[in-house]
């Protein structure tokens, strides 16, 4: 796969709604779960797997990510 290539999928997913390549893992691991523990998919799709269904969800923006800040760094700025 070229560089280019590379630069468009993560731009398919886009800057805002992931902090990294990490992150649109864990995000779409955890969306996946609820999706088998019955939730109800954000968008019509044609896949029947939890994983590729969660992937769409986020690229399309219909799930979206919160990174929160660390326990330290909250206290650190509580001072």
């Amino acid at each position: 796969m070229s560089h280019d290539a590379l630069n468009g999928h993560d731009a398919m997913f886009g800057p805002d709604a992931l902090h990294n390549k990490y992150s649109l893992v864990k995000g779409a691991a955890r969306r996946a779960r609820q999706l088998q523990s019955g939730a109800l998919p954000l968008m019509a799709t044609t896949s029947m797997k939890a994983c590729r269904v969660a992937q769409d969800e986020i690229r399309t923006g219909h799930v979206r990510f919160v990174v929160m800040p660390s326990p330290k760094a909250i206290a650190l700025s509580a001072l």
